[in-house]
């Protein structure tokens, strides 16, 4: 066997392997860049979700602007966990809710709050606690969505 063949078989060898180690290193950096794309497209739609919670519209938010406009007032603490809780079940649209905080304002000594929350209407003090909606609709006049 001469010299020349053997050198052109371990040239075509090398050859060969360099196109398949150049086809690896290719697969190597589509699954990065599929692994990146992927992780980039769920952090997207998790950012999408999470700002379309927070920016969109509550749920009762008409519910809640009519109690305001009836007259409905909230009177309670931050520290109260059955305020906490009234105020979840209203969620975002609680931000429409005429809300006195009793630690801030002299105005729940005025009124005669004893406990919390009290709902307030017209001068009018219901029974102290949580109320569900339903029950705060007939309070209110106003209509649940």
């Amino acid at each position: 066997m001469s010299m020349s063949s053997e050198q052109e078989r371990w040239k075509a060898r090398r050859e060969t392997q360099r196109r398949q180690m150049a086809a690896q290193e290719r697969k190597r950096l589509l699954r990065k860049v599929l692994v990146i794309s992927g992780a980039a497209l769920i952090a997207a739609i998790m950012v999408f979700f999470i700002y379309r919670s927070v920016a969109g519209p509550g749920k009762y938010d008409s519910f809640a602007q009519c109690m305001t406009e009836k007259g409905m007032v909230m009177y309670g603490t931050d520290w109260c966990p059955h305020c906490q809780r009234q105020k979840q079940l209203f969620g975002k649209s609680f931000q429409y809710i005429n809300f006195v905080d009793c630690d801030t304002s002299k105005e729940c000594e005025d009124v005669g709050i004893e406990s919390f929350p009290t709902w307030v209407k017209d001068g009018k003090l219901y029974e102290p606690g949580l109320k569900p909606l339903v029950e705060l609709a007939k309070l209110s006049g106003c209509e649940l969505p």
